[in-house]
């Protein structure tokens, strides 16, 4: 049972963001939902006591931070953003 669930490493990184939003372009979804569905899952698994899953909320919040600054580092760039 705990195989399939995935570690907090797998989601650190943001997907790329340009492939995510060339299929809907009118979206909520962004490149780090695989690291926010990862979190709550992880708080459903464990009756929503926090501290279990902090890891899985690091791997969140640094997947933001890296496509934050990603779609940062291109509009400086002069880089079209899909968003």
């Amino acid at each position: 049972m705990a195989s399939d669930f995935p570690s907090p490493n797998d989601n650190a990184k943001p997907k790329d963001y340009y492939a995510k939003f060339s299929v809907s372009p009118v979206s909520i979804l962004f490149p780090c939902e695989e690291a926010a569905k990862a979190s709550l899952t992880c708080m459903d698994r464990n009756q929503y006591d926090r501290e279990k899953c902090q890891d899985f909320f690091q791997a969140y919040r640094d997947c933001k931070r890296a496509w934050l600054l990603e779609r940062w580092n291109d509009r400086r760039a002069g880089r079209e953003t899909p968003v």
